[in-house]
């Protein structure tokens, strides 16, 4: 699909989402939106609906997208019947969340109206999907020896995510998503409830290898350059590796003690190619030596301060490829991750392709 054409879905999508879930306390109808915009200039629903479509979007004009932005950026609009407050009214607030989307829309608009100039500083959005999904998480189950008293079906407190691997790391992508695509179906599962129909949307793989037997199937079959390797030094966990420099090069996490009791650094492995098994559709890796590299490859994306400097680095390095795998270094201060910033020095350890960079 041509570049265009995926942004005028996404940017269709965008409006749709701010109409429906930017205030989701509010009934924001397609009607009561054209009225508030009517004060400035006639507007009908109609046209509003075709901005949304999802199946042949028209694009909007520049200006009704700045409109857009300043409707949005301050709940004053839809306080009593909405309404669309002048730009000069806004507090400082206000014009910081409406110089925001402006940049945004602004960005989807030039990047579906094919102009280069107006692409570049768009900021992608890697878990905003253009089509009915629905997105299946797959993570790793925790082995029976490694699971508490509530994992158990017998038990009358039973709860089922005691069971899950990477927990921390699953919350946080989980309600990501859900924001990004509201109107999607979000499911996930341990490998032993997959079905092949599973397989077939957005998948995203959470958790290594050990514990995860469909994320080494995956990776084979999609052909990516990492994997992961037992070694017996690795008491825990398990290495990495790819070709680096036309060698084998092993990324071992970093301790903080020498005992090897304490992470310093975890390495976080965060990749996204075609679903093998459906090319319209993506799948998506977050994986770890440790839980703390999962939970650092997926607040890669989602920490609010981090997350469009380092979507503009995969835009850069790696433009519409549609594939890309980033190693990372994901340091801890007293046991917390801390969020990797790509564009810091040797946060980035490996990435691939390697030669994309414009």
């Amino acid at each position: 699909m041509h570049p265009a054409s995926s942004a005028a879905k996404q940017l269709a999508q965008r409006l749709r989402s701010l109409r429906l879930q930017h205030w989701p306390e509010v009934r924001l109808t397609q009607e009561k939106l054209a009225a508030a915009f009517n004060a400035e200039e006639p507007l009908t629903p109609v046209t509003v609906s075709s901005w949304e479509s999802q199946t042949s979007p028209k694009l909007p004009p520049r200006h009704r997208l700045l409109a857009y932005a300043r409707f949005f950026a301050t709940p004053r609009s839809v306080a009593a019947d909405p309404r669309l407050l002048p730009l000069d009214d806004l507090t400082e607030d206000e014009r910081a969340a409406y110089e925001s989307l402006e940049a945004e829309l602004l960005g989807l608009r030039g990047r579906a109206a094919g102009d280069r100039e107006e692409e570049e500083p768009a900021t992608g959005r890697s878990w905003l999907f253009n089509d009915d999904g629905p997105v299946t998480f797959i993570c790793a189950k925790l082995p029976d020896d490694q699971t508490g008293p509530l994992a158990d079906p017998s038990n009358l407190n039973y709860t089922e995510l005691q069971a899950y691997a990477d927990l921390d790391a699953l919350m946080e992508l989980h309600g990501h998503i859900r924001a990004e695509n509201p109107l999607m179906n979000v499911y996930f599962k341990i490998p032993s409830e997959v079905q092949r129909d599973d397989l077939s949307g957005h998948v995203i793989l959470l958790g290594g290898v050990v514990w995860n037997d469909i994320t080494k199937e995956l990776s084979e079959m999609a052909g990516l350059p990492v994997r992961q390797v037992i070694d017996p030094k690795l008491a825990f966990g398990d290495p990495f590796v790819a070709e680096v420099d036309g060698g084998k090069h092993e990324f071992w996490p970093k301790w903080a003690d020498a005992e090897h009791t304490v992470l310093a650094e975890d390495v976080g492995l965060l990749a996204q190619v075609p679903n093998p098994l459906n090319s319209n559709r993506t799948l998506t890796i977050c994986n770890g030596i440790h839980s703390r590299g999962v939970y650092g490859a997926v607040r890669s994306l989602t920490d609010a301060q981090l997350r469009d400097a380092n979507e503009q680095y995969i835009s850069k390095h790696f433009g519409h490829s549609g594939s890309f795998a980033i190693l990372m270094s994901v340091k801890m201060i007293t046991n917390q991750v801390m969020t990797p910033d790509f564009n810091s020095d040797g946060v980035v350890l490996y990435q691939w392709p390697q030669s994309v960079e414009q």
